[in-house]
């Protein structure tokens, strides 16, 4: 029996007349005509010499038709590689040189000059085919779908490369498909489910769950091109879910409009791609009544833990594993008692299959028995609840201590003023590594006294833990899901304890 996720995400609705998705702009796209798309780009890909198995590369605008063309690449047996609209020439040539794709889909207004730069016998570099439902054309072939089994490719997404080269992860159809049916019934997704979408389709986030989930159940996906806090807010008196990051979310509570009201129809916000911060947790759930359901996962294991549903959300925490996924907390190859902290490892049917082209490096992720490294450090309660300490890169040894900066990050977040903070470990002449917290004001007009902000982290933090220099900076450095960049923070101060001048204290 084929396990190919199309058939999850479109088989049973591909005859409604429903509508599957809504841009801004008020273009409306049937189930119906979705599936017609769908063909008619599965057609233009196999015209260009693509096959089931072939890797098929997109560098193309969030629109209903980067939604078919995943689609189409599902149904073919293909495997889609979707690329930051964000990435130059000299980026693409990596990708393009590790992933060998068939087919490179672009904008058209870049084709021409693509063309001249990637295109060979072996790869095709064209644009999606010209859709206009009002000028007649020839009948779209309907193609039928394409045999996949559970360890077949479906995707290949990249890691975002904040620490090292990008690493093709390698999704397959079974975890995807195991993971949008768990996804469903944990967060109870409904054909009456209507989603404000606005996130990037280059990433898991926005492709395997705000694409996925109201997809299989029939629902609605009103497609944003980009966030704008005012257009999502009032979206929100038409829809019921709404995927953020911690970065979109405190963009929502910066608008005077975010409020119960607004949010009436909405049944479930949840976040992640990153940690949400406990005031901004707070913050929305007293402006609006509604408690952010905060999950945890990974492009490599897509979703490990969410809390609950129905039952308590907790402010820092992630909840539990999902039905099916073993998680426990290790160090030095033992499993760490309840409450220690730990390097996070999971292992179940969300894993994905492999790293592309480094087999070395997947085995350097995996442990003997299966478990994914997560790189994460964590803990976790008797009852199983997982809480995220922070990135094990991003763990400080301080005059031998160790310092996590999400400890720091949380207590710093709390002090008037502070929209955002980051807290880095660098070279320091007495302690090895050096504390040092790099603040980022609510607004423009804000001032941050440092010497205050300070005294505030030594009244709620052990000595060892307060940050020895505090920065302000208008900006943290992120990626295109909100995640700091910290080796960016890293190295543009790591010199700043031998520096005769320094602009912090």
């Amino acid at each position: 029996m084929s396990q190919n996720l199309y058939d999850m995400l479109m088989a049973e609705c591909c005859a409604k007349t429903e509508i599957a998705v809504e841009t801004q702009a008020g273009k409306q796209t049937s189930y119906s005509q979705l599936a017609s798309r769908v063909d008619g780009i599965l057609g233009a890909l196999t015209a260009c010499g693509a096959r089931p198995g072939d890797h098929v590369a997109a560098q193309i605008p969030k629109s209903i038709d980067s939604i078919a063309l995943y689609l189409a690449a599902l149904k073919g047996g293909l495997v889609y590689i979707p690329m930051n609209t964000a990435y130059t020439d000299s980026e693409l040539t990596y990708f393009i040189g590790d992933a060998s794709p068939r087919v490179l889909v672009c904008d058209p207004e870049n084709q021409d000059r693509l063309n001249r730069k990637f295109a060979t016998d072996r790869l095709t570099v064209m644009t999606l085919p010209a859709h206009d439902r009002a000028a007649p054309g020839p009948r779209v072939t309907q193609h039928p779908t394409t045999h996949r089994g559970p360890d077949d490719a479906a995707a290949i997404l990249y890691t975002s490369g904040t620490t090292g080269e990008p690493k093709g992860a390698i999704i397959t159809h079974g975890s995807l498909t195991w993971c949008t049916r768990q996804l469903v019934e944990e967060w109870k997704f409904t054909a009456d489910d209507v989603i404000t979408h606005t996130l990037p389709m280059f990433h898991a986030h926005g492709l395997f769950l705000a694409v996925n989930l109201p997809l299989a159940v029939g629902g609605k996906i009103l497609l944003h091109d980009r966030f704008d806090a005012e257009s999502c807010i009032a979206s929100f008196a038409r829809a019921t879910v709404f995927m953020g990051v911690p970065t979109l979310y405190k963009r929502l509570l910066a608008s005077p409009r975010l409020d119960a009201q607004a949010c009436a129809r909405m049944r479930l916000f949840t976040s992640g791609s990153a940690p949400l911060s406990q005031v901004d947790f707070d913050a929305f759930q007293g402006r609006t009544g509604q408690t952010i359901l905060e999950r945890y996962g990974m492009t490599e294991a897509l979703i490990i833990c969410s809390n609950p549903l129905e039952g308590d959300r907790i402010a820092g925490s992630v909840g539990y594993a999902l039905p099916g996924v073993e998680v426990r907390i290790a160090k030095d190859g033992a499993v760490c008692p309840s409450g220690m902290v730990g390097m996070l490892e999971v292992r179940g049917p969300n894993l994905f299959r492999e790293y592309l082209n480094k087999p070395d490096k997947t085995r350097e992720e995996m442990t003997g028995d299966g478990f994914l490294k997560t790189g994460d450090l964590a803990r976790q309660d008797a009852d199983g609840r997982v809480w995220i300490a922070g990135r094990q890169k991003e763990l400080i040894i301080s005059g031998g201590y160790n310092v996590y900066p999400k400890e720091i990050e949380n207590v710093l977040d709390t002090f008037d003023g502070v929209g955002q903070s980051a807290v880095i470990g660098v070279p320091h002449p007495d302690y090895v590594e050096g504390v040092i917290a790099i603040v980022v004001p609510k607004s423009a007009e804000t001032r941050i006294d440092l010497d205050e902000l300070s005294a505030f982290a030594r009244e709620r933090l052990a000595g060892y833990k307060v940050p020895k220099w505090f920065l302000c900076q208008d900006r943290l450095p992120t990626t295109s899901v909100g995640k700091v960049i910290k080796a960016k923070l890293i190295e543009q101060h790591r010199t700043i304890f031998s520096d005769t001048e320094n602009p912090g204290r």
